[in-house]
């Protein structure tokens, strides 16, 4: 068995915890995802999918449990301890993109590690932005806005800007929710094959039942429960 990459233990989530109408999206969850594995973590709408992914990637701290990354519990640290680990050690893809659209697809994909602090000189980055665009088949749009792109080839962006810092974890937030099916096996045929090269892991919230079938591991949520 591979050493986990992440390790929640007891993790819950409540909003308006101190109200009347408390939401307990999350409910004691316990998990461990190793290197280089593709996890789908699955269920209905609200169920909690997207609060946890959040919360593995140090974007949303949990009202109860602990987050191991990187050798860390990343919730008993600073918040810019937390951001220096997130920022080194993770990507994020969204279902929506989340591109700048007053940058170029080239500029998106350079802004994570231009804001890193990590030394590397920007002509560095940029020949390493150029060389995940031409991977990913859009090499010759980078100096388009995202809104000249398609659905596919902004996700395809999206998906080399969180790249860029090589990080060791990739949390996918429903990355083909908004693709048709043709478009949605590309993409998921590009994180096959970047875990195949690199040794990166992936987990990947979705709704969709063909991505599920060709992860490593799937993982079943439901009412803030691991089935």
């Amino acid at each position: 068995m591979n050493e986990p990459i992440v390790r929640a233990l007891g993790i819950h989530k409540i909003y308006n915890a101190s109200m009347h109408n408390e939401l307990h999206i999350l409910k004691g969850i316990d998990i461990e995802i190793e290197k280089g594995r593709i996890v789908s973590i699955v269920g209905p709408s609200g169920a909690g999918k997207s609060t946890l992914l959040h919360i593995l990637g140090g974007l949303d701290k949990p009202s109860r449990g602990s987050v191991i990354l990187a050798g860390e519990d990343i919730y008993k640290i600073k918040d810019a301890a937390r951001s220096r680990i997130r920022n080194k050690k993770v990507g994020f893809v969204f279902q929506f993109f989340h591109l700048l659209a007053e940058l170029d697809v080239l500029e998106n994909v350079m802004l994570p590690a231009m804001m890193n602090g990590g030394g590397r000189p920007k002509a560095v980055v940029r020949k390493s932005a150029e060389t995940l665009l031409d991977r990913f088949g859009i090499g010759n749009r980078l100096r388009h806005r995202p809104a000249e792109l398609s659905g596919g080839e902004q996700q395809r962006a999206a998906i080399a800007r969180a790249l860029i810092n090589e990080p060791d974890v990739i949390l996918c937030d429903e990355p083909t929710g908004n693709l048709d099916s043709a478009s949605s096996a590309v993409i998921f045929g590009f994180i096959e094959e970047l875990n195949k090269a690199k040794g990166q892991s992936f987990i990947v919230a979705t709704h969709d039942e063909a991505i599920a079938a060709r992860s490593h591991r799937t993982l079943h949520i439901k009412d803030g429960v691991i089935e």
